[in-house]
């Protein structure tokens, strides 16, 4: 049964832990001088960095954003000249995503500013609870996954 004390309430908990990791990472962002970079960036250029150049639909599914997400996502990124739609060889239609010269050399004061920014906010939690803790964050994303199938 879930209390009804906001401190007992996993919505409100994750809601705030989301809502504080997002506005350090900002500042770390800032800090680190890369301000065109936003939190909601992150997963889109993560999986960037590996795969280099995706469909927006696959750059979706692997960033774990939903579909109806990614236009605007990706015309935001557009803008800061993090990425470019080039033509897809394969088929005329469709576009893909790459990175900018700009959105690849971000890559490392990105990295070392959420680096830091984690380390800071993680501080002082054993390994053991840090491990238990996503693999509870996980199970709860799969679960939505199952949620959202009914």
């Amino acid at each position: 049964m879930i209390s009804r004390s906001l401190k007992d309430c996993p919505y409100y908990l994750v809601s705030r832990v989301y809502l504080g990791v997002t506005s350090a990472l900002k500042k770390g962002m800032a800090v680190s001088g890369v301000n065109n970079v936003k939190p909601a960036y992150i997963g889109a250029l993560f999986t960037l960095w590996r795969e280099k150049s995706l469909r927006p639909s696959e750059l979706g599914r692997r960033a774990g954003l939903e579909p109806s997400s990614m236009t605007g996502l990706l015309d935001r990124m557009e803008r800061d000249n993090l990425v470019k739609r080039t033509p897809d060889p394969q088929d005329r239609r469709a576009s893909r995503i790459e990175l900018t010269c700009d959105g690849i050399a971000a890559e490392g004061p990105v990295m070392e500013a959420v680096t830091h920014t984690l380390d800071a906010l993680f501080a002082g939690i054993p390994d053991t609870d840090l491990e238990t803790t996503k693999r509870v964050l996980r199970t709860v994303l799969t679960n939505c996954s199952k949620e959202g199938m009914k």
